[in-house]
């Protein structure tokens, strides 16, 4: 309390004796506000001005954002508030605040850190200190404003040259573009003259042949009324002919009457020889006829190719029927490409049981022989099946296809007996035709197992 109460006077009389006349440079005000707000923590709220009260648990940080104006406001007017203030700056930089009352601040420290505790202590000459430091501030910025326009001057500088130097290079690409499209507009201009050039020579052509046709035009209508004048003359001639050859035939038949006698005459006396001899001979009647030689079948008994002839639907079970009926008739079955055509979202071993228990009913049915061909390539490992009764189930070896074994089948079947093959497939089909047997579709055969 003593050094406060001593200092009071010096401050009352700097008070009275300096007064500023220009605000406070804007770095020495943010400083000035930064000490009252770090002192302001060390002050009940008894000794807070009333308008600084509210913001008595702010951080420091807070007060100095919220409350900066009216803390300096509070510093300006209220000396008993400054001079608390004050005291917690001389407690917190004692060396700074008795070198500021001896009038002799530090050479080393910073002109607005003097300033603000010049302000906030108000010593001899505190005037003075604010100002050199807002002149030195000034100064600084205006330093500092002169390097950021001599950077920005730099940084101009360098942009006008790469600017430069970009549009040179575009002003160089450009004159190359325009050579180019300039070079290509001179190309492209020959071109058409050579174009127009072409489709005038092409007109005249086509003019050329516009009168070579018409020439020939006229002189083929020329050569065709000639052709049909001669075409007239010819009938004309044609009939004096055929008149001429039936008067002549006449002719010929009237003086052979007496020829025909006469080999007549000489017929009889043959066929009465023969007719001795025969007797002399005691030949018997002949029993062995020309005819008999000839292989075709005989009534009752009929082929595939029969069954065909008959006026029945290509998808009709009734044609499959009739041609199972047939004496000794051999049904062959592509296997898979029944199943597949049937049924084909089944597994392959499904689909053979289901064709192989239809075919096995069909079998007892009808009597016919029936082999069931499967395609031993679609095999992942031996197949583990029991051939139902009535049914031959073959699968087509390594290397050989279910198509080729059923051609081989046919085959080797003698010509005559009937054969019948299931299957959709067009190869195998006309295959088979040319072996002798009877195609049908595999729709065929499932529509007849359909009703087993």
């Amino acid at each position: 309390m003593e050094h406060a109460s001593g200092g009071e006077p010096a401050g009352s009389a700097g008070d009275a004796a300096e007064v500023l006349d220009r605000p406070l440079p804007e770095g020495v005000r943010h400083k000035v506000v930064a000490l009252v707000s770090d002192a302001f923590g060390g002050l009940t709220v008894a000794e807070l001005p009333s308008q600084l009260r509210q913001y008595a648990r702010f951080t420091p940080s807070r007060r100095a954002k919220f409350a900066g104006n009216a803390m300096a406001a509070a510093l300006e007017g209220d000396t008993l508030f400054r001079q608390r203030i004050g005291e917690r700056l001389r407690e917190a930089q004692p060396e700074l605040a008795r070198a500021l009352e001896a009038g002799s601040p530090p050479a080393a420290a910073d002109p607005v850190d003097v300033a603000a505790a010049a302000y906030v202590l108000r010593p001899v000459g505190w005037v003075k200190l604010v100002a050199a430091a807002g002149e030195e501030a000034l100064r600084a910025d205006a330093e500092r404003a002169d390097e950021a326009a001599q950077r920005e001057l730099e940084r101009l500088r360098e942009e006008l040259a790469h600017a430069r130097e970009q549009t040179k290079s575009e002003t160089e690409r450009l004159r190359a573009e325009l050579e180019a499209a300039r070079k290509e507009a001179d190309v492209l201009g020959r071109k058409l003259r050579s174009a127009l050039s072409d489709v005038k020579r092409g007109e005249a052509a086509l003019r050329r042949t516009n009168a070579e046709t018409e020439t020939v035009r006229t002189d083929a209508a020329t050569r065709v009324t000639a052709a049909e004048s001669e075409a007239r003359r010819l009938r004309a001639r044609l009939g004096e002919a055929e008149a001429s050859v039936e008067a002549s035939r006449r002719a010929v038949r009237e003086g052979r009457s007496i020829e025909d006698m006469r080999v007549r005459l000489l017929l009889d006396t043959v066929l009465d020889a023969a007719q001795g001899l025969r007797r002399e001979l005691a030949l018997p009647p002949a029993s062995v006829h020309p005819a008999d030689t000839v292989d075709a079948v005989e009534p009752g008994r009929m082929t595939p190719k029969d069954i065909a002839a008959r006026a029945l639907s290509e998808t009709d079970p009734a044609l499959l029927d009739q041609l199972l009926e047939l004496p000794q008739c051999h049904l062959v079955v592509d296997g898979y490409n029944v199943t597949k055509t049937g049924y084909p979202q089944m597994p392959l071993d499904k689909q053979r049981l289901r064709l192989l228990g239809g075919l096995s009913m069909l079998a007892a049915q009808t009597g016919a022989e029936v082999t069931c061909v499967f395609d031993g390539a679609e095999l992942v490992a031996p197949v583990l099946l029991a051939p139902p009764r009535g049914v031959r189930v073959l699968f087509s070896k390594p290397g050989v296809t279910a198509d080729e074994l059923i051609r081989q089948l046919v085959r080797a079947e003698p010509p005559g007996r009937p054969v019948v093959v299931a299957s959709t497939d067009r190869e195998v089909a006309d295959g088979v035709a040319k072996s002798g047997a009877r195609p049908v579709a595999s729709a065929l055969l499932l529509k007849r197992l359909s009703r087993v």
